[in-house]
């Protein structure tokens, strides 16, 4: 790279950040992008540096996405929430269908980023059941809310009396 594309590329990106900052309101968007675009002006400033200085340097492999590190308790809490926000779901829309107190678990590998579904336990011990519902078999209109919800297969979700 020479000097004069280095200079180049330093003063488009300073001209798109300035023309961002015109055109973007003020707020929580305006300040991130103004941290990307400084974040960028200061990649492209270095990046010719180890070039100069006749080093081995490649900024691609800073960023390789082998390198990046997934925190265990992070992907545990977020799958958690992801689960529980699930649960609370299924449990309201079948609320809403007028079958009330519903436990609804649902069991599933919460420590891996990818979380699959495995089983969804329903529990019909406490069941109310409004009066305009009575003649309706209740686990197919379970089943029914539940795979409308998520998407699992019938055999995956087990009644529990």
């Amino acid at each position: 790279m020479t000097i004069s594309s280095w200079i180049l590329s330093i003063g488009g990106v300073v001209i798109l950040s300035v023309l961002f900052d015109l055109f973007l309101p003020d707020g929580k968007l305006n300040s991130f992008i103004k941290t990307m675009f400084n974040f960028v002006i200061i990649l492209v400033v270095i990046t010719p540096l180890p070039e100069l200085l006749n080093k081995d340097f490649d900024t691609i492999t800073m960023f390789d996405d082998n390198q990046i590190v997934l925190q265990q308790d992070y992907i545990f809490q977020l799958n958690r929430d992801k689960l529980t926000m699930l649960e609370t779901t299924i449990e309201n829309s079948l609320e809403e269908k007028g079958y009330k107190n519903i436990d609804v678990s649902i069991s599933a590998d919460i420590f891996v980023a990818e979380m699959k579904i495995e089983k969804i336990f329903v529990d019909l011990g406490n069941l109310v059941i409004q009066q305009n519902n009575e003649n309706i078999n209740i686990k197919k209109e379970v089943v029914k809310c539940i795979t409308s919800i998520i998407n699992i297969s019938k055999e995956d979700i087990v009644f529990n009396e």
